[in-house]
């Protein structure tokens, strides 16, 4: 085999389109310049219809954990109570986060492979009318788990509290009416379903979460969200730009408005049927049920006879296909595979076709293209419907 041929299908860094990183090759130029100021408007406006919002959104060089960090450094005082839901890894993250500004925490675990229950989001909110701040996760891959952002919007719209979501996997791959749905705040990130390399966070402001923001006092520099509105009234960034990242996030903005925001949902839910199906069809479990199954990511538990990341190994060194492990309590148990992005139906084949060799590898006992062949049916019956 050619040693050096890679397939990436972890969710994130995805595979870059090379119209992207074409883009960042151009030649640098001035943070500060006029034709900067052009690029940074002309982006703002591509980013906010992908986002779906009227509202703010401000360019961040920054992991999405520091968009993270952004929102609730920006919102949380000291003493503040805050509601954390949590359905596994990232949903964790932001507990973690407001615990370190000094907020007080109701951590609510739904359990890792299920998503979160409205319900109890609404009897939490009527029982504490001071819960100033409500984060979720939109797209939890650490489990291939999605939320129902547009429910829990309804709710939290009825309450005092503003809506924070963590969609930095999420974003570009599964539907998100940020202004529709009452979400106040919406933190992503540039190396998921964006298709850029990492280093750029994203992150929306409502007038109902910036009312909170101008009125907060935890100490901020770097992540100081009324600096960076100062700096985006005159289309530029509080701090030094990678401009390289935003030349290359307007050819990725351009590849979706392109596409069409709904056919790119469409594809990625095409993506994941596929993937569920193969995985199924080779005697596998699944992590998340299909109510609450991700469009971007697919979790699968590993099987008795090998664990998950023996699998990858095998996968990685064998076929140059690379899956993501499991995290935490799930590490050695699952791995997952990526369907986000600059992703197509024979990312899914490929993966699904390495994945059937490797089991018998491993020694567990899989029909060669039993797996093809469901990801295949559901994609002649896509192409047909």
């Amino acid at each position: 085999m050619m040693k050096d041929k890679k397939y990436l299908l972890i969710p994130g860094p995805t595979p870059v389109p090379p119209r992207v990183i074409e883009a960042m090759s151009r030649p640098i130029i001035g943070h500060r310049s006029a034709e900067f100021q052009t690029l940074m408007e002309r982006v703002t406006g591509k980013l906010k219809k992908v986002f779906q919002t009227e509202n703010h959104v401000l360019i961040m060089g920054s992991s999405g954990t520091g968009g993270l960090e952004t929102a609730v450094a920006n919102l949380v005082n000291a003493g503040d109570k805050v509601l954390a839901l949590s359905c596994g890894k990232f949903g964790e993250r932001f507990a973690e986060l407001a615990r370190i500004y000094g907020a007080e925490v109701d951590f609510v675990d739904f359990g890792w492979g299920y998503d979160i229950d409205l319900r109890v989001v609404e009897k939490k909110l009527a029982a504490d009318p001071n819960i100033k701040v409500v984060f979720a996760t939109q797209n939890e891959t650490s489990t291939g788990v999605q939320n129902d952002i547009e429910g829990l919007g309804k709710i939290v719209a009825q309450h005092q509290a503003v809506l924070v979501v963590d969609a930095v996997s999420g974003l570009a791959a599964i539907d998100l009416k940020t202004d529709e749905w009452h979400v106040d705040v919406v933190v992503s990130g540039s190396q998921k379903a964006l298709m850029l390399p990492p280093g750029l966070a994203f992150i929306s402001v409502s007038d109902k979460a910036w009312e909170k923001i101008e009125k907060n006092t935890s100490p901020k520099y770097y992540f100081d969200l009324l600096k960076a509105r100062k700096s985006i009234a005159k289309w530029n960034t509080a701090y030094t730009t990678p401009v390289s990242m935003v030349y290359g996030l307007e050819a990725a903005l351009d590849m979706i408005l392109e596409e069409g925001l709904e056919n790119v949902f469409a594809r990625h839910k095409l993506l994941a049927k596929a993937t569920r199906a193969a995985i199924q069809g080779l005697g596998l479990e699944l992590l998340a049920p299909d109510e609450c199954a991700s469009m971007a990511v697919t979790a699968v538990q590993s099987p008795m006879v090998v664990d998950a990341d023996t699998l990858r190994k095998v996968l990685l060194r064998d076929y140059g296909v690379t899956f993501a492990g499991g995290q935490d309590i799930m590490k050695g148990k699952i791995f997952r595979i990526a369907h986000m992005g600059y992703a197509d139906k024979f990312d899914v084949i490929t993966a699904i076709a390495a994945l059937e060799m490797a089991l018998g590898k491993v020694g567990y006992k899989a029909e060669l293209g039993a797996g093809v062949r469901e990801a295949q049916m559901v994609f002649v019956g896509g192409e047909h419907a």
